[in-house]
């Protein structure tokens, strides 16, 4: 197979889940790339590490109310499962629908939005609005329980329209208060007791549980709204419908997918990719899986003009380098540390910085976060002994007659990890260090521990580089 088919491959891997390894692409350039995209857009068993098996070895895990616990207990999700993609949606929708623990004090709430986000995330955009306004995590953070029949609360039905749905500059203040309108008695139940509905009182009825949705049809304000020229006796489903109508909703979302899937910057050619996209929501009757389809199969994502065109994000690079060494496979002590070091680089799982979330592209770069995103990732792939750093070095071995020079070793090592396109600049400097370790001699007979740090040590400089940090 071809060097270009590896590379398309890859791309597409770094973008619709979090890298593979070089014998994963392999076996995806076999089956062949629209292939590889529907078997994406259709996750199948997920295959992720059970959860008996991490709640008998991290008992805070298991009623996860802790918030760095939930974070590792959805990274080791990431880590493991069989749908990068699915895993990869979550985390946009939680991008796009920010919400934090600050405010909940709840982790499983948290947790329970992800798994909605999860469960909706390739299919209905009018399907999503409706279950993320059902949904209690989001009640709370954007005050809907105090929304109520003759005494509006605004937050969600102006959050709705301003960072969920079709972005300021189109509708007016009347529709933010008329959504919100239809949005009252929207509200949280109890906790559940007995696993029943029919019982629902708590000695902490509105404290540190995972809250459940309720519709209280007396507190709704059942009279007649006008919405985005519409009018009627509309409730909460009504104005989604309204909404997912939109000409401002499609090119909304369709831009939000294409920033966090295709690039960092939009030119007029992304423009033109936004546009199919568009059209491709309406088609479908507002599909996500069809707005990424026409996406991923486009010239413009395909091209070599597209490749490493945005900065990767902190969990998309955590979970890249701990799936590349083969770590946290199975439970791992101190896997709680891993939503601390995205905690560190800028993206804290369940921590966004307010409700708009993170300020995504070069805004994860500056001084602080850079050392941590570099030292992270240079203990994952520089340790020989970890189990995806040892397979590559192998791969190396196997493909390698004589010994390797400073220049074979650059090659070889940049061709695994990505391939990462380097720079001539950063190649000199990757070469210069190769050469001042030595040859390295990976033969068998003449292979020993030495040998496999000089890789081991390159690798660890390769993704210290700006090219590593692009997806």
């Amino acid at each position: 197979m071809s060097s270009a088919d590896i590379a398309l491959m890859a791309h597409l891997m770094r973008r619709a889940g979090f890298g593979a390894s070089r014998d994963e692409l392999e076996q995806k350039v076999a089956q062949g790339y629209e292939a590889v995209v529907e078997d994406l857009l259709h996750p199948a068993s997920a295959n992720a590490m059970p959860d008996d098996l991490i709640r008998r070895f991290h008992v805070d895990m298991a009623e996860m109310r802790e918030l760095n616990s939930a974070g590792a207990y959805w990274i080791y999700r990431m880590v493991t499962t069989d749908n990068p993609l699915e895993e990869k949606m979550a985390l946009f929708w939680h991008s796009l629908f920010a919400t934090g623990y600050s405010k909940l004090n709840q982790a499983r709430s948290l947790m329970n939005q992800i798994d909605t986000f999860r469960r909706n995330s390739l299919g209905s955009f009018h399907t999503m609005l409706v279950e993320l306004s059902r949904d209690p995590a989001m009640i709370i953070w954007l005050d809907n329980n105090d929304n109520h029949k003759g005494d509006i609360n605004e937050n969600y039905g102006r959050e709705l329209l301003e960072l969920f749905s079709m972005g300021i500059g189109n509708y007016t203040e009347d529709d933010v208060k008329e959504c919100a309108r239809a949005f009252t008695g929207w509200t949280l139940g109890n906790a559940e007791y007995m696993a029943t509905r029919a019982s629902r009182d708590s000695i902490w009825p509105y404290s540190r549980i995972a809250w459940h949705f309720e519709y209280r049809d007396h507190d709704h304000d059942d009279g007649e709204k006008t919405f985005l020229g519409q009018t009627g006796n509309f409730n909460g489903e009504d104005i989604i419908d309204i909404i997912c109508q939109q000409e401002a909703t499609a090119r909304f979302v369709s831009t939000r997918l294409f920033q966090f899937f295709a690039a960092d910057e939009l030119d007029d050619d992304g423009q033109a990719v936004i546009d199919e996209m568009m059209a491709s929501y309406f088609a479908s009757n507002y599909e996500i899986r069809s707005v990424l389809r026409t996406l991923f199969n486009s010239d413009y994502f395909k091209s070599e003009s597209s490749r490493f065109a945005r900065v990767k994000g902190p969990v998309e690079l955590v979970v890249g380098a701990v799936r590349m060494a083969g770590t946290y496979r199975e439970p791992t002590f101190g896997a709680d540390q891993l939503a601390r070091y995205t905690l560190y680089m800028g993206q804290g799982i369940f921590q966004p910085p307010s409700v708009e979330g993170w300020h995504e592209g070069a805004e994860w770069i500056d001084s602080g976060a850079l050392v941590e995103r570099v030292n992270f990732v240079g203990k994952e792939l520089g340790d020989p002994g970890n189990p995806g750093v040892k397979a590559l070095i192998d791969r190396m071995a196997g493909q390698s007659d004589s010994p390797l020079s400073a220049e074979a070793q650059v090659e070889f090592c940049a061709d695994l990890l990505g391939p990462v396109e380097l720079s001539d600049a950063t190649r000199n400097s990757l070469t210069e260090f190769a050469a001042q370790q030595g040859q390295a001699d990976l033969r068998p007979g003449q292979r020993d521990e030495a040998d496999d740090q000089r890789i081991a040590n390159l690798l660890r400089l390769i993704t210290a580089t700006r090219e590593y940090q692009l997806a």
